[in-house]
């Protein structure tokens, strides 16, 4: 059950980070009526996302035909995202960030909603406390497509890295859920993804060329070649 009721045509800005859930939140919240006006990423001043590189946030942002800005955050980070978030609210006119949270993870109160009450900012979340499997399902039935960019090889062999999030990974992702308690959606960082394709795009992502690399635990594409394909 979502825990607030969406008002239409707020002037919002999609937190985004390139993965399935900020990607069905932001087709989620135009359909709910919301005016998006941008993409926004926030990074410390040195960035390394391997799970999201920002060559290909940049391409999405293309295809999606959305502004994308880069905010930078440093310690101490909760004054750093206020400021950030002021910042959206008096230089660009926003008054609602949305997001792709689904739940509180370990236990903690959600981020971004704790930041924004001291500013005023409206937060919209429209995946809030759904079930994980429907949203999975959600996502095919859609039209999302979306590949596993990043795995922590504790839950999931690196040759899950590249594959894409079909109802065959579905039901892979269950029957390891069954087995080690998995979160479907990947909410403690088990896996993220790329979405390369979806009914919001004017055109799809092609990943040219790509190697997988590993670091720690984390195993990950390394994306060395994209392009947006011919409507």
């Amino acid at each position: 059950m979502r825990i607030e009721q969406p008002t239409p045509m707020q002037s919002a800005a999609m937190l985004w980070t390139g993965g399935k859930d900020c990607s069905l939140a932001l087709y989620e919240a135009g359909r709910d009526g919301y005016d998006v006006r941008c993409l926004v990423t926030f990074a410390p001043s040195n960035p390394n996302f391997l799970a999201h590189p920002p060559a290909f946030i940049k391409m999405q942002a293309q295809a999606l035909a959305l502004p994308h800005h880069i905010l930078p955050i440093s310690e101490p980070f909760e004054k750093s995202y206020e400021a950030a978030l002021c910042k959206l609210r008096e230089e660009m006119g926003i008054n609602t960030v949305i997001t792709g949270d689904i739940a509180e993870v370990g236990g903690s109160p959600n981020w971004i909603r704790e930041r924004s009450r001291p500013v005023g900012m409206n937060v919209h979340t429209p995946l809030w406390g759904r079930e994980r499997l429907a949203l999975l399902q959600q996502q095919l039935a859609s039209g999302f497509k979306a590949i596993f960019s990043c795995v922590n090889t504790r839950w999931l062999a690196a040759g899950w890295v590249g594959r894409e999030l079909d109802a065959v990974a579905i039901a892979d992702l269950r029957g390891i859920r069954e087995r080690t308690g998995l979160d479907l959606c990947g909410e403690e960082g088990e896996y993220h993804t790329l979405v390369t394709d979806g009914p919001s795009f004017a055109h799809a992502i092609h990943i040219c060329s790509h190697s997988k690399r590993t670091r720690d635990l984390l195993a990950y594409m390394e994306i060395h070649e994209l392009e947006l394909a011919a409507q």
